[in-house]
């Protein structure tokens, strides 16, 4: 057994290895936007910036950004409190404002990690240096994966959204953690399925305290904008169409993966529907066999239903990937045959960013391919999802490890 100092001194080299390897990332991310033709296109964040300065002139949804996408002019597509968060961006100058969402998105992205380590492991693991170590060296594996890569190109709110919802699962207090979400809602829709974890953990008062704040968001910006505030929640809401190509590789929902496959865009009839149901009885019977202790897990369950459910769902919404491969290798049933493979299996397949490599053979984005190798291979988050939703139920209530691990994140009580 080797003495402890030289114990010490490799847990000290590993830190300093990882720190250098998310600095190499870091720098190597701005070198990219700082040098590259393209590099500063952040075309979503040009869509926050110049669609949110129309707030309030009834003309804030026919806005559209062609500049960097002319097949397909980029709406502002998101709730008007949105545009009420954004606003004060367009006052600054856009260069600024894009390196410094870049810088913390990566910030962001390291919380999301460290709060991801400390669900699955507890408080008191996170004092240890080589837990310290492995988020470091996971955010710099993260700033690689599709989800973040897309949502750095392109300048997304996901990672941001992403911590929220974390620091709400984290949160004891119904009021924070209410607030957390129904704010984010009132930004981007999506967050609102973080309600369903809450439901699930039967902390009653935080999912409808969200539910509160959400309206709250809405009645706000009724005052200040109503005519923006009805278009959008009585006329746009739902017209999937209108946020972009609903059949293009990029969308990973059910929908898309079901058009790709048929051929044509499936809408939201009953091969959606009847899809949507076998998910969301998957998504139960595995939070069943997870059992209410795993926060992370029942966490990861809910946002990959609200994931397949969403008529789009770009792979840059997918940043739950990211906690999730951390459940899979440090989590109550990582020692379960298979955990190992379907972390491997969605490690490489954001590494590689195979529905950004399939959109390369689409004639257009507007497209939507014939049945073939290409459309099943667009599949590989929505049926990577279900295949982890049948390997939880069926290794999730006998695995040893679950067992005894179960114990050491338990949820605490929440604050009343």
């Amino acid at each position: 057994m080797p003495p402890p100092e030289l114990k010490v001194c490799a847990v000290n080299r590993h830190f300093r290895l990882a720190v250098a390897a998310l600095v190499l990332s870091v720098l190597a991310r701005l070198a990219w936007v700082l040098l590259l033709p393209n590099g500063m296109n952040f075309v979503d964040l040009h869509v926050y910036m110049d669609g949110s300065a129309g707030l309030g002139s009834g003309n804030l949804y026919d806005y559209t950004d062609a500049s960097k996408t002319p097949d397909f002019p980029l709406p502002f597509t998101y709730p008007p409190f949105a545009a009420l968060v954004f606003y004060p961006l367009h006052f600054l100058p856009f260069t600024f404002v894009a390196l410094a969402w870049l810088l913390l998105t990566m910030a962001a992205l390291y919380g999301v990690v460290w709060i991801a380590l400390e669900l699955i492991l507890g408080k008191e693991a996170l004092r240890e240096q080589h837990w310290r170590t492995a988020a470091v060296a996971w955010t710099a594996v993260g700033l690689w994966l599709e989800p973040v890569r897309t949502t750095l190109d392109y300048g997304q709110v996901n990672v941001f959204l992403v911590l929220l919802a974390m620091l709400a699962v984290r949160s004891t207090r119904w009021w924070v953690s209410g607030t957390l979400i129904g704010a984010a809602a009132g930004v981007k829709l999506t967050p609102a399925v973080t309600g369903l974890y809450f439901v699930a953990q039967r902390r009653w008062l935080t999912a409808v305290w969200s539910a509160i704040v959400f309206a709250g968001t809405v009645g706000l910006t009724f005052l200040i904008t109503p005519g923006e505030t009805r278009k959008y929640f009585g006329e746009l809401l739902g017209d999937a169409t209108r946020i972009g190509p609903v059949a293009t590789a990029s969308n990973q929902s059910l929908r898309g993966s079901l058009s790709r496959i048929l051929g044509h865009d499936v809408q939201t009839g009953p091969l959606w529907i009847a899809a949507v149901l076998v998910s969301a009885v998957l998504a139960v019977l595995a939070w069943r066999a997870l059992g209410p202790g795993d926060r992370m897990g029942t966490l990861i369950i809910v946002q990959f239903f609200g994931l397949l459910a969403s008529p789009i769902s770009w792979s840059h919404h997918w940043i739950w990937l990211i906690p999730t491969i951390l459940w899979l290798c440090y989590g109550p049933l990582r020692a379960a045959a298979g955990a190992r493979i379907l972390a491997g299996y969605w490690l490489v397949v954001t590494l590689i960013g195979v529905p950004w490599v399939l959109m390369f053979f689409q004639p257009t984005i507007w497209t939507i391919s014939r049945p073939g190798i290409l459309s099943w291979l667009g599949t590989v988050y929505t049926a990577g999802v279900l295949v982890f939703y049948i390997w939880v139920i069926r290794v999730g209530r006998i695995s040893p490890v679950g067992a005894v691990d179960r114990s050491r994140a338990q949820e605490p009580h929440p604050a009343r």
